[in-house]
């Protein structure tokens, strides 16, 4: 078979797609080439379906460092374990593929991407995306439906499709959108702050001009998919023949369940705590294996649970939908309890706790100077990169009552962290110093504990004295669908993610939307819809910040919190400040215990330590440096005698105190025409002596006595 050749030109890419030339014994596979970027992207499929009802999808973007012409750092050169970059690609590329398999799909799935040559200038998340869905559209797998990434960026009020790395720097908008046609699988979203005329901007959107922004995504998406499907077709393979779990549903066994059990479903599923409704559940599924084996029948337990599962997830889904009740009573637009404990932790320099009905986060927050920043390299950069805010989250199996050891953080975890940041590195000073640290540890998991992780976080970073422009909250919302009615759920819990149609998260101030994250399980949202979850969502933010700013009202101080003061110099006051060889710089933070950081750029001294006492006292006695008149060295006249002072008489001559204060070496050669072998015969510490200058460059002068000129 022939390679096919397709060149594409959409929404300000140039792309070059070329199938049947390499990994042929792959279900699909296309090489992908934009710029001087060339991804393979291949699919492959396991003929065996797995017995668990799910879709067991594997996304793996792998980049190689020979790519960037590069050889692995570190002892091991070869490439190991990903790093966060290819980590949340994969998961992106994942979220947004998920859909597109049809029901009952359990078929074993693995999609890699891998960057063969790399390009600077070219965004590799949406290149990798674009691969992967072409692969799978055109492999044998029977998924009928092509995507489009498309990321957006806002510069001086114009809307850019597509921007290039450089424009995305100077962008207050990040935007990446997944989608199929009209419809929108899958966002990504954060804003980033910006300086304008001196006064920081942390550019949230209102809801309004993020749903504009939205739509010309569509528009984008929906142009390329078109060209995609159109171009494609000639390169897509014969499908092989699947069986879809769906078809495998006991009917009889599910309305046995529904005629007989339905008012113990309902009343298990609005049980108010989660192991409350987990053991109803199974209080149910043991009557029902005990009523079969009255009647003489066959009860296995795994189809009785895979029956009750689906009945239970009618139940409540009917109850949303029909009734508008959920399953914890809560109206559609209710939050839950929200409880809050600022600086509970004694020895941590900031701490809360955030605590949303069963779900809870305790968040910690930690400062260190630059020389914590964590360093990091994308395949792009030349240089190493440095991060100076990070959110790190743990998701421990107690928090879901599960016996698990702890574990490597995995792509939730880093998803959840980076979801965290993404939402409140916007309100951060842009000009701050050092490290900050966030670490979310979830004690209690009931849905939504990457919105308790901005929450806690945001409120972490106020008791940690990180100075923040506006308190940050997040909330998830749900969705629940028949086709025809809508039923928007705020603050879903773990049963109505599970059950429910979308996952949207948000974050965002007072003012708008900081970040935002988007996943369906359908073929994708009606605008309509996604207006008024944004809308619902806001009206839950304001509920949620307002319990915050109570909260940090009566908030009392860490007593770990280091004492820290910043303040600016002139820049002939440092070398003063640092001391000849280091050792006044050294004598202050030995006498009181603390760190000084001279920045020489800015022309600031910064001061951290354990009291105040000591940060004061430090500052004094710099400022009793600095107080000190700085003598400038005066322009001698050559050949001109002066009066100076001998401070220090050495083997090789003697050091002289010139009338400006200055100090200048009189070599021993210097000294007399004939050759003076001990000069401590001849001079004293501290004696007058005439001098005269030689010569004088900058700093330094020769000197000679007038003896030596006779």
């Amino acid at each position: 078979m022939s390679e096919k050749i397709i060149e594409i030109s959409v929404n300000n890419l140039n792309e070059k797609y070329t199938f049947d030339k390499v990994a042929k014994q792959a279900s699909g596979a296309v090489l992908y080439q934009i710029g001087d970027a060339v991804l393979l992207a291949a699919v492959a499929i396991d003929p065996k379906p797995v017995d668990e009802d799910f879709l067991p999808l594997t996304v793996q973007y792998i980049e190689k460092s020979y790519a960037a012409a590069k050889i692995p750092g570190g002892f091991i050169k070869r490439e190991t374990k990903p790093g966060d970059f290819e980590t949340l690609t994969s998961r992106i590329i994942d979220r947004s593929l998920r859909p597109l398999f049809p029901k009952g799909f359990h078929y074993p799935v693995v999609i890699s991407v891998t960057v063969l040559s790399a390009d600077a200038s070219v965004d590799m998340q949406v290149t990798a995306m674009n691969a992967a869905s072409a692969a799978l559209y055109t492999s044998d797998i029977p998924v009928n439906q092509v995507v489009s990434a498309v990321r957006l960026g806002k510069i001086d009020d114009e809307v850019l499709i597509n921007p290039t790395l450089i424009e995305q720097e100077n962008s207050s908008l990040d935007l990446l959108v997944v989608g199929t046609g009209s419809d929108v699988l899958m966002i990504e979203m954060c804003v980033n702050a910006s300086e304008v005329e001196y006064v920081q901007q942390t550019n949230e959107l209102e809801e309004d001009e993020l749903l504009e922004i939205i739509e010309v995504a569509q528009g984008a998406i929906e142009k390329a998919t078109t060209e995609y499907i159109t171009r494609f077709e000639s390169a897509k393979k014969e499908e092989i023949e699947v069986i879809l779990a769906e078809d495998k549903k006991d009917i009889e066994l599910y309305t046995f369940i529904q005629d007989n059990y339905s008012d113990a479903v309902s009343k298990a599923v609005q049980s108010m705590a989660k192991s409350e409704r987990s053991t109803e559940l199974k209080k149910v599924r043991n009557s029902i294996m005990d009523a079969l084996e009255g009647k003489g029948e066959e009860a296995d337990k795994e189809l009785v649970s895979k029956m009750l599962e689906a009945y239970k997830k009618s139940v409540v889904r009917s109850l949303i939908l029909n009734e508008n009740i959920r399953a914890d009573g809560r109206a559609l637009n209710e939050v839950r309890p929200i409880n809050i404990e600022i600086n509970l932790l004694p020895s941590v320099h900031g701490s809360c706790l955030f605590t949303r009905g069963q779900t809870q986060a305790l968040v910690t927050a930690t400062l260190g100077d630059a020389k914590s920043s964590q360093s990091y390299e994308l395949i792009g950069s030349k240089n190493s990169l440095y991060e100076t805010f990070m959110v790190h989250y743990n998701f421990p199996g107690y928090s879901v009552g599960e016996a698990k050891p702890a574990r490597a953080p995995g792509r939730r975890e880093l998803g959840h962290g980076n979801l965290g940041k993404r939402g409140l590195e916007p309100t951060l000073d842009l000009k701050r110093d050092g490290t900050v640290r966030l670490v979310s540890e979830i004690l209690e998991s009931n849905g939504s504990s990457s919105m308790a992780t901005v929450c806690g976080g945001s409120l972490a970073l106020k008791a940690a004295e990180v100075e923040t422009s506006k308190l940050v909250a997040g909330i998830a919302m749900g969705l629940v669908t028949d086709g025809t009615k809508n039923c928007v759920l705020s603050d879903i819990m773990g049963l109505e993610d599970h059950d429910g149609d979308m996952d949207f998260k948000i974050t965002g101030t007072a003012d708008g939307v900081t970040a935002m994250q988007m996943d369906i399980k359908l073929g994708g949202i009606e605008a309509d819809v996604l207006k008024e979850a944004l809308y619902q969502a806001k009206e839950g933010r304001l509920h949620i910040l307002n319990i915050m700013e109570d909260a940090l009202s009566t908030m009392s101080p860490s007593k770990a919190l280091p004492a820290m003061v910043q303040f600016e110099i002139e820049s002939s006051h440092v070398p003063a400040i640092i001391g000849k060889g280091g050792g006044t710089i050294r004598e202050i933070i030995e006498k009181y215990s603390v760190n000084i950081d001279i920045d020489r750029d800015s022309n600031s001294v910064k001061i951290i330590g354990a009291s105040k006492e000591d940060v004061e006292g430090a500052k004094a006695f710099i400022d009793t440096i600095i107080s000190t008149p700085v003598k400038k060295q005066m322009v001698y006249e050559i050949n001109k005698q002066y009066e100076g002072k001998i401070k220090k008489i050495v083997e090789f001559g003697m050091f002289i105190e010139m009338p400006d204060g200055y100090d200048a070496l009189l070599h021993i050669s210097k000294v007399a025409k004939a050759r003076v072998n001990n000069l401590e015969n001849m001079y004293n510490v501290g004696d007058a002596i005439n001098i005269i200058v030689l010569e004088q460059k900058g700093k330094k002068v020769e000197l000679c006595t007038p003896a030596y000129l006779l």
